[in-house]
C-alpha cells in the first residue's frame, strides 16, 4: 500500500514546476494522495492547471489568501470535492515587495510591512481555521508550512520577510496547541536556499547559496526534491507524534555559528 493511499490534500503555493510546493505535491501524488491546488492570479493559472492535470487533480481554484471570504470559499469547494473531509494541507505561500528585499529593513513602509505579514504568516492561520472542520471530519490530519532561517537570525536583504517568517514560526506553535486535541498536527520545514521563482527577488541570492555550500557541515546545496522528501515524512502517519516542529533541510547550515 502506498504511503498516502486514500489521503486527500490541498496544496497552496505552486507557481511552476520548480516550486517547492510542486516538489511536495509530486511526492504526495506518487504516494497515492488525491490533491487539490490553488493558484494566485491569471499569470500562472495555465501552468498550475497543467501541473495539476499531470497528477489527475480534481480541483484547481484561484485563491487570494488575503481574503477570509476567498479562503472560506476555496475550502468549501475542497470539502465538496473530497466528501467533507481533508487529510493534508500544504501552505507554501509568501510575499514581500521586491523593493523591500533590496534596501534596509528600517525603511520598510507600514503598508508593505503588513502586506508581507498578512500574506506570509496570517494566511496560514486563515487556512488552518477554514480547514479545521474538514480535517476534524477526517479524524485528524497534517498541516505543513515553509519557513526560513531568516525568521530566527538576521539575513542581509531578507528584511521584512524575515519578520514575517518569525510570525509564521510562532503561528505554527500556537496552531499546533489549538488543533492538537483534534489530532491535527502543524509543522514547518526550514529550507536552505532553493532556486525558485520567489528566490529571484532576493538580492544576493547566489551569494546565499555559495555561503551555505561553503559553511554547512555537508558542504552541498539543496534542491526542491530534498524539501519534498522531508515533507513526505512530516505529512505521513510516520510522523504521527511530531507537531509544533521545524525540520531544517539546509545541509546543517542552521547549526553553525560562523
Amino acid at each position: 500500500m502506498a504511503r498516502f493511499d486514500g489521503k486527500r490534500g490541498l496544496v497552496l503555493g505552486v507557481a511552476n514546476r520548480r516550486s517547492i510546493a510542486w516538489a511536495i505535491a509530486r511526492r504526495l501524488a506518487e504516494g497515492g494522495a488525491q490533491l487539490a491546488f490553488t493558484y494566485q492570479g491569471e499569470r500562472i493559472e495555465a501552468g498550475v492547471r497543467e501541473l495539476a492535470g499531470s497528477v489527475s487533480s480534481p480541483l484547481v481554484v484561484d485563491c487570494d489568501v488575503r481574503s477570509d471570504e476567498d479562503v472560506a470559499r476555496v475550502l468549501g469547494e475542497v470539502g465538496e470535492v473530497f466528501g467533507g473531509e481533508l487529510d493534508l494541507l500544504v501552505h507554501s505561500v509568501a510575499f514581500a515587495a521586491a523593493e523591500d528585499l533590496e534596501g534596509r529593513f528600517t525603511d520598510t513602509p507600514r503598508e508593505r510591512f503588513w502586506l508581507a505579514l498578512d500574506v506570509s504568516a496570517y494566511s496560514l492561520v486563515a487556512c488552518a481555521r477554514a480547514a479545521e472542520p474538514l480535517l476534524d471530519a477526517a479524524g485528524g490530519g497534517s498541516i505543513l508550512t515553509m519557513t526560513y532561517l531568516g525568521g530566527e537570525r538576521a539575513v542581509p536583504h531578507y528584511n521584512v520577510m524575515g519578520v514575517a517568517k518569525a510570525a509564521l514560526d510562532a503561528s505554527v506553535r500556537y496552531l499546533a496547541w489549538d488543533l492538537g486535541p483534534k489530532n491535527i498536527r502543524v509543522n514547518a520545514i526550514s529550507a536552505g536556499p532553493v532556486r525558485t521563482l520567489a528566490a529571484r527577488s532576493i538580492a544576493g541570492f547566489p551569494t546565499m547559496e555559495a555561503i551555505v555550500e561553503e559553511r554547512s557541515p555537508l558542504h552541498r546545496p539543496i534542491d526542491a526534491g530534498d524539501v519534498g522528501a522531508a515533507a513526505e515524512y512530516l505529512l505521513s502517519d510516520d510522523a504521527r507524534n511530531v507537531t509544533a516542529t521545524t525540520l531544517y533541510v539546509d545541509s546543517g547550515y542552521h547549526s553553525m555559528g560562523m
